[in-house]
């Protein structure tokens, strides 16, 4: 071969090492000049989210805790009915028009028109009492479908409550209950109520309350049935009406044991409840899951594992009660 011949060569071998080092150098920049994934993720609760706004908080870190950054890498598209739950399903489908990566339901009532609204979609339910009951999920192990996320309902945590009232009132011999017929889990738990008031040796006096004005009719009710405490099993009806149930239980002087800290914190006596705030802090771990690949279907719903018990010092004060001190020192928190 000739030396220009050769030299050729070297030369078209030089170019082509030069070009593949060009087009390598200017391919680093354009894969650094990539954009964030920014995901949108969708948050449907009935409540208003000024009532809610430490569950939204917990939702928030709970995503912080696992790096997305709200305008970075998330956008979090919250829509609250402000109790008007028949404004549920046009804010569903609102949500789904954003095509939202992840819609997130606070509360049961938010989860059905999210379903209803679509089925492609992945729902996470932050807390809802029976998806199996009411048919959102197939089971809790294999859910199925296009939901996930946690059962707040725990039947056999009414035993508990009424073990913590037989503390705080030693003579308790009478117990109204104080339901509403269609709250999910209704059945179960009064079914387990029934078996710990028996085992405890209370009788128990199940008052129907559907709306706010059946409340004060309740709480007579009680007084005139001799009951020596209140339990109140929690449902829509209650939620929006937690001051008046702790003014007309220190009317009637009667100790109340409720299903949420927000009715503590309203001024209820106490309360032995899975730890709502947990529920949305947890949440967040199936929001990840999802965005990273996971499916619905192959996650199990989660069941209750923490529970607050919180106590109001200024309640029991009110209506002339003294809690036990070993009562006051297994509290989670005392309100004073």
């Amino acid at each position: 071969m000739s030396h220009e011949a050769t030299g050729n060569s070297k030369m078209v071998q030089l170019l082509r090492f030069v070009l593949c080092a060009v087009l390598f150098a200017l391919s680093i920049p354009a894969e650094a000049q990539q954009p964030t994934k920014i995901y949108r993720i969708g948050y449907l609760t009935a409540a208003s989210l000024a009532d809610i706004a430490d569950r939204a908080e917990a939702f928030r870190q709970g995503m912080r805790e696992l790096g997305y950054v709200e305008g970075k890498n998330i956008i979090i598209e919250w829509r609250d009915a402000k109790g008007k739950s028949d404004r549920l399903p046009e804010l569903a489908a609102e949500l789904v028009r954003l095509n939202v990566d992840v819609i997130v339901t606070g509360g049961a009532g938010a989860t059905r028109p999210a379903k209803e609204a679509t089925s492609t979609i992945p729902i996470v339910m932050a807390q809802d009492r029976d998806p199996v009951g009411t048919g959102l999920v197939a089971s809790l192990a294999r859910p199925g479908g296009n939901i996930t996320g946690l059962s707040s309902l725990s039947p056999e945590i009414t035993g508990k409550q009424l073990e913590i009232l037989k503390e705080i009132v030693p003579k308790l011999s009478r117990v109204a209950v104080f339901g509403a017929p269609t709250t999910q889990g209704y059945a179960q738990l009064v079914k387990e109520l029934v078996l710990a008031a028996k085992a405890l040796g209370i009788r128990h006096q199940i008052l129907v309350v559907n709306s706010p004005k059946d409340i004060e009719t309740a709480f007579r009710a009680a007084s005139k049935g001799r009951a020596d405490a209140v339990l109140v099993t929690g449902g829509p009806t209650f939620n929006s009406q937690r001051t008046l149930l702790a003014k007309l239980a220190i009317k009637h002087r009667l100790p109340a044991m409720y299903d949420r800290p927000e009715y503590v914190e309203r001024g209820g006596l106490v309360t032995y409840s899975a730890s709502i705030i947990g529920f949305d802090r947890r949440a967040a771990t199936y929001v990840d899951k999802i965005l990273k690949g996971a499916k619905p279907a192959d996650l199990p719903v989660e069941q209750p594992t923490k529970f607050d018990f919180i106590i109001n010092l200024k309640a029991a004060k009110q209506i002339g009660l003294t809690i036990p001190p070993n009562v006051l020192a297994r509290a989670d928190k005392v309100i004073k």
